[in-house]
């Protein structure tokens, strides 16, 4: 981990906002001392940036998470801490519970993993995007408690459509011990205002695979956007979501409320080809990865990093806004902001730097 001095950055401090001076790390921790063996690194030109965070994607570098295995979980972690994600907490895909257990089992005891997103099963068979439709299950909390403890509780957020029959006595029973998300689902503004009233606490990768704005029926965005207790995560790699969009969403939301995710699959970091997502055949084309039909967008294949440089440089977002929604707001929702998520004395010193073109030049992970 070592001491480093870090001077002449310029700085995103814990407000976020940007200002020129040295940091000071001192056994992999932000400190307000330099250490008397500091190495001294001479950042002027740099951005000084805390290490983002993904709370949901699937896999990269040729690996998915649900493959379950030493190898697929350090393919993945150490390829994400080389493009300056440094804390992350993978998602599952809708599978067999059999299937899913034994990836909790694998995933309890491997270190690098900030929790788990159980994505499925318990989703709409009408708003699939690249789900399974065989493994979709009703809400069940027993479930539920069986990957729970099969994950040594991991799972930090887990999804719901609350429309579905059985929704709310499973979101009763499972807020007390997992972050809720409403997710692939066909709800109305109703049934969403009412899931949020009961504890949801989030919104899965807004705007897909959920019924979107219209003035007479305005569905689940509008019901997360007057609930102040909402955050809303979206992907900013240029495909999912229209610019104009994503800045309207800061709008409305506020800078606070906004989760920036990568949604990547297993083709992230890889050449185009054809790949798999939850037993389904990908097809990845540049920065577009589909499903076999070649319609259905079936996750992204662009890393968090490269979303927020699409974010800043071709929607307009500035930096420090982009950085603080890939950073400490999935922090916050996972409850790991005590440790990461911003640069800040006594918290880990996950730390990138970045030149003036938001190219990667160095990445620090404290553990």
């Amino acid at each position: 981990m070592g001491n480093y001095l870090i001077k002449n950055a310029t700085i995103l401090n814990r407000n976020f906002e940007f200002q020129r001076g040295d940091l000071k790390i001192s056994n992999g921790i932000f400190v307000n001392e330099t250490p008397d063996d500091a190495e001294i690194i001479d950042a002027e030109n740099f951005f000084a940036v805390p290490g983002l965070v993904d709370i949901h994607f699937h896999g990269c570098a040729g690996h998915d998470f649900c493959e379950g295995t030493h190898e697929a979980f350090k393919a993945i972690r150490d390829y994400e801490n080389s493009v300056g994600v440094t804390t992350i907490c993978p998602a599952t895909m809708t599978l067999p519970e059999e299937k899913l257990i034994s990836v909790m089992n694998a995933a309890k005891n491997f270190p690098g993993l900030a929790g788990i997103y159980l994505e499925g099963p318990f989703i709409s068979k009408n708003k699939l995007g690249a789900q399974n439709p065989d493994y979709v299950a009703a809400p069940d909390i027993e479930i539920f408690k069986r990957l729970q403890r099969a994950s040594g509780n991991l799972i930090k957020i887990a999804a719901i459509a609350p429309e579905v029959e059985g929704a709310f006595e499973f979101i009763d029973a499972a807020k007390k011990n997992s972050r809720l998300t409403i997710a692939h689902t066909t709800c109305n503004y109703e049934t969403a205002k009412r899931a949020f009233e009961s504890g949801v606490a989030q919104l899965t990768h807004t705007f897909n695979a959920m019924p979107g704005l219209h003035h007479r029926e305005p569905g689940p965005i509008i019901a997360a956007a007057e609930n102040e207790s909402v955050n809303v995560e979206i992907i900013c790699d240029g495909v999912h979501v229209h610019p104009a969009v994503v800045r309207n969403t800061l709008k409305i939301f506020g800078a606070d409320r906004v989760i920036f995710i990568s949604d990547s699959m297993e083709a992230t970091g890889m050449k185009d080809g054809e790949y798999e997502l939850g037993g389904l055949k990908v097809i990845k084309h540049g920065n577009r990865a589909t499903l076999g039909d070649e319609k259905t967008i079936a996750g992204s294949v662009t890393n968090l990093f490269d979303c927020v440089r699409v974010a800043v440089k071709e929607m307009r977002i500035p930096l420090e806004v982009a950085i603080k929604c890939a950073s400490l707001n999935p922090a916050r929702a996972i409850g790991v902001d005590k440790s990461v998520g911003s640069i800040s004395p006594g918290k880990k010193a996950n730390l990138i730097l970045l030149n003036k073109n938001l190219n990667l030049v160095q990445v620090n992970k404290a553990d």
